[in-house]
């Protein structure tokens, strides 16, 4: 998709126009409990992940995102009825800036491990939550349409894909500790 922007210069009273296509997509996922370490075996790569929000509403969140040495803005869109499926921009930005960006972002940053295992056609991204999240663990697929099947390792446990509860920008407001106080009582 192409946008055209606009830039006046009062000074000379000339008019540029300027054309730059911007990376927008419909993300479809759907998220599960993972019941066991069992997909360490099977993971070829490991990244840390920081990141925080800029923005967490109903209708976007804006999130800062630092794997490893890369860094990351990113908007997203209202999820349909189903979870799966939303709309998501995402932007390369210096690592420098968004260290900077943390320290601007809403309370409750997310630190995790991402563990990244291969199975078939596609990706399964298996998300080992620290801090005041550790002991959570959610595994996501990315699909091309909702209807799309994949292979369900065994460490995929309970479907979470619609429960809000357990998106990341939700679990920096209300982190995965706060919910186990409340069923240990």
């Amino acid at each position: 998709m192409s946008n055209i922007f606009i830039s006046c210069n009062n000074n000379d009273k000339s008019i540029t126009l300027v054309q730059r296509t911007i990376k927008m997509n419909i993300e479809i996922e759907r998220k599960f409990l993972v019941k066991n370490n069992e997909f360490k075996k099977m993971c070829y790569d490991k990244k840390h992940i920081t990141q925080g929000y800029l923005n967490s509403n109903k209708k976007r969140v804006v999130r800062v995102r630092i794997i490893d040495d890369l860094a990351f803005l990113t908007i997203k869109g209202v999820s349909d009825a189903s979870g799966t499926t939303r709309f998501e921009w995402e932007k390369e930005i210096d690592l420098k800036d968004a260290k900077e960006l943390i320290i601007l972002c809403e309370n409750g940053i997310i630190e995790k491990n991402r563990f990244y295992h291969k199975l078939g056609n596609h990706i399964i991204e298996i998300d080992e939550f620290l801090g005041k999240n550790k002991g959570l663990v959610i595994a996501e697929i990315e699909l091309k349409n909702k209807n799309e099947t994949f292979l369900k390792p065994n460490y995929l446990g309970i479907e979470v894909t619609n429960d809000k509860k357990y998106y990341n920008s939700s679990l920096c407001l209300n982190p995965f500790k706060n919910w186990t106080k409340k069923t240990s009582n």
